[in-house]
């Protein structure tokens, strides 16, 4: 038994500090992990080599500053995380190991909207059949990432919103997922998870302080503070797309008028186009057409960029983060959008906070959402967990 401040209870904690570091990072050389840890690098070296030769790290040449190192990374076989991302037309399922790697993704349209109980089906059976065709072993799955197009209320874990997803009220997406898959499974709304898949693996990489804007049904905002994702206490924050613009303009379903909102979202700019482009007009098309040279799009889509870049503007004046991500269909329009939001960022926000800001589009596109789900897992997982996990006899087992 270990006991508090004994030398096999520091060892433990200095071996879970460890597989933290290199777990949020991907992989860092033996000198960086003394860095980030305060541990000394005689006892990382032993640490590293103890982690290695029970499978749970792997550790190959590199060169860092021109000299010779070793990185560290966590091993493919250490387990095996899911990803899973409901948006308003679509379910996408990943696959991905804990050296950040990602093993296989599938997608397929689904109208979320219709029932919570045929979307978890759904997704039950397409994590089934990637599970089958990857090849893994079911005991390594240590953990499901979840993301729903809706705000999760962090004390009781249901979605916050039933005007976002009416035929999921009062459920509770994370236990629902759980009961079917039998792992244990980490929740957030879909801007939080692009937020989290930009910063792993895409446009975000290397900073510790972004946005990442999401435009779509709805406009939401996921927020990292200090490499972290922040959601208040209510799990809540974020929610840039009822920032007012005009409290005369339309209603919005939050019940104010003049959001964000309802200037931006696709609900309430694609009407504007639908007259002369037909009633099956999307905005990944209006993009698309935008990019092509048609002049309503063209305007249609400046303007969003011009209110997003308002919102942005209140962000930069609270918050300062030093990057904007865009993600979305929108964010394929370019500079077609990003000159606009740049231009509404100089014009609202405090020069010192806007001179400091870059606004850059998604490099994942849709991939965004799930890869986030993935890197929530990395996150939110426990390292004594991840520890014993590489232990057959105490992993949980994938029913």
């Amino acid at each position: 038994m270990q006991t508090p401040g004994s030398q096999s209870s520091l060892h433990r904690a200095n071996l879970e500090r460890v597989v933290r570091a290199v777990r949020m990072a991907g992989s860092l050389t033996q000198a960086e992990i003394a860095r980030s840890t305060g541990l000394s690098a005689a006892t990382v070296s032993n640490i590293v080599r103890e982690l290695k030769d029970g499978g749970t790290v792997e550790v190959t040449p590199t060169s860092a500053g021109g000299r010779r190192a070793r990185s560290v990374s966590l091993s493919p076989d250490a387990g095996i995380v899911l990803g899973v991302d409901f948006g308003h037309t679509h379910l996408r399922v990943a696959v991905g190991n804990l050296a950040h790697q990602v093993l296989a993704e599938e997608s397929e349209p689904l109208d979320v909207d219709a029932s919570y109980a045929d979307g978890f089906g759904r997704a039950e059976t397409l994590v089934e059949r990637l599970i089958v065709t990857t090849g893994i072993d079911r005991q390594k799955v240590i953990g499901v990432g979840l993301g729903v197009p809706g705000p999760i209320d962090v004390e009781s874990g249901t979605l916050g919103s039933t005007a976002i997803l009416p035929g999921w009220g009062g459920i509770n997406p994370g236990d629902e997922l759980a009961a079917r898959l039998g792992v244990p499974v980490y929740v957030d709304n879909d801007a939080n998870l692009g937020a989290l898949g930009e910063m792993v693996w895409g446009s975000g990489r290397g900073v510790k302080d972004l946005a990442y804007i999401k435009v779509a049904s709805g406009v939401g905002a996921g927020l990292v503070i200090a490499g972290q994702i922040y959601r208040g206490p209510g799990g809540t924050a974020g929610e840039i797309g009822h920032i007012t613009l005009d409290e005369a303009g339309p209603v919005c379903r939050c019940g104010n008028r003049g959001c964000l909102e309802t200037f931006a979202a696709a609900r309430y700019v694609l009407p504007l186009l639908q007259p002369s482009h037909g009633s099956e007009l999307t905005m990944e098309r209006v993009v698309q057409l935008a990019r092509e040279g048609d002049p309503g799009c063209r305007r249609v889509v400046g303007d969003v960029g011009r209110h997003v870049g308002s919102g942005v503007a209140n962000l930069c004046n609270l918050l300062n983060p030093s990057r904007v991500v865009l993600g979305g269909d929108l964010a394929e329009a370019g500079e077609l959008v990003l000159a606009p939001i740049r231009e509404s960022v100089s014009r609202y926000a405090i020069p010192s906070a806007g001179r400091q800001l870059s606004v850059l589009p998604g490099a994942l596109g849709g991939r965004a959402e799930v890869l986030g789900a993935l890197a929530l897992v990395l996150n939110e997982m426990g390292d004594s967990t991840l520890l014993e996990s590489t232990h057959p006899a105490t992993a949980p087992v994938f029913t």
